[in-house]
């Protein structure tokens, strides 16, 4: 028999109940509680899961030998004390984008869970979605040829957050799947962003973030909250084809066309003195099954732990995805200017003497 493993939830609002769920439903975990500091929330998740004993006092819950592991969906800005907390006890940690609130606090995650041998993974849930887990192997089978830019547009008329802006609530979604589907993960440049803010909630509402690719491409993202229209697109074009992922589009989310500039006939110059030829090929969609990414993401927890091993979006995926946001406020703070990407702290492939 494959062990189970025991897990809390800490946090029962919007993402809470949807952890407790797919961990109850999982073969590797079994739902030990929901912790909230409402219990009446709490409750009313752990109901809605078939029952679950549930908590208001964190130490409750870190105190207990039985509880292995713990998933964490509280605000960003409580993330540090928690994960801490969490890690200290000896417990492995998922926690909700992004990791933390700052790149220091997600240096001190990631080390501390490093120094204690635990797994710290960070629930960048899109990239356990069958597609994006396409995307990354046509891109690795060089299907699409070098990547020349990547377009992507995630707005809609969302829920203006109280403690980040657009860019900080949004962008971490792709910049994940950046990070996961392109060869060498997100590039350590700079990074250019502007946001405004027509509502005057004291923090952008509509943001802009760009930054180059290596060998001359680039990534833009366009986030926004206040579109009356739900889009989730990204397209990504290569020397060889162009990908379309319609997030919205479950009839054909990934689309792979044979277009774009021939350069291979005519060369570089030809395209500098306007000579330029245009391939015109298929277009074909890739079939994808269908299933909860959030299963993915628990069933990654778990391997990761019994493997001794880093997760596919451990803390150092959101550690880098931290790195980018926060260039990204101080070149929105300086109206665009470009800002380079802080290196973050060199972290192992895999983790070490994980206990358990």
């Amino acid at each position: 028999m494959t062990e189970r493993y025991n897990a809390a939830v800490i946090g029962a609002g919007y993402w809470g109940p949807n952890l407790a769920r797919n961990l109850r439903a999982a073969d590797d975990w079994n739902l030990a509680g929901i912790c909230d500091l409402d219990r009446a929330r709490a409750a009313r998740v752990a109901e809605s899961v078939g029952g679950a004993p549930v908590w208001t006092d964190i130490d409750e819950v870190l105190g207990d030998p039985l509880i292995d592991a713990v998933a964490i969906a509280t605000p960003a800005r409580t993330h540090r004390a928690l994960v801490c907390r969490a890690l200290e006890a000896g417990k492995h940690v998922m926690v909700e984008k992004p990791l933390a609130d700052g790149r220091e606090a997600g240096e001190t995650m990631v080390a501390l869970a490093r120094e204690r041998g635990l797994v710290l993974m960070t629930d960048h849930t899109y990239c356990y979605t069958p597609a994006v887990m396409k995307i990354r192997e046509l891109i690795a089978q060089g299907r699409l040829g070098d990547i020349l830019y990547v377009d992507s547009t995630r707005i809609n008329l969302g829920l203006v957050q109280s403690d980040v802006d657009v860019l900080w609530d949004l962008a971490p979604h792709d910049l994940a799947i950046l990070d996961f589907v392109l060869p060498g993960g997100l590039p350590q440049t700079t990074v250019s962003a502007l946001g405004a803010d027509p509502l005057g909630t004291g923090r952008a509402c509509v943001g802009f973030l760009a930054m180059p690719l290596p060998g001359g491409g680039i990534a833009h993202i366009q986030v926004n909250w206040l579109s009356p229209t739900k889009i989730r697109r990204m397209v990504i074009g290569g020397t060889r084809s162009t990908l379309v992922w319609d997030d919205l589009n479950p009839q054909q989310r990934v689309s792979v066309f044979d277009r774009g500039v021939d350069l291979a006939s005519h060369g570089v110059e030809a395209v500098r003195s306007a000579q330029v030829s245009y391939r015109i090929g298929d277009t074909w969609s890739p079939a994808l099954p269908e299933r909860e990414a959030l299963a993915g993401v628990v069933a990654e927890f778990a391997a990761a732990i019994r493997g001794r091993r880093a997760p596919r979006t451990d803390g150092a995926s959101g550690l880098r995805v931290l790195s980018v946001l926060a260039a990204a406020t101080q070149s929105l703070e300086r109206h665009g200017e470009p800002v380079a990407v802080a290196a973050p702290t060199p972290v192992p492939a895999a983790v070490p003497a994980l206990e358990g």
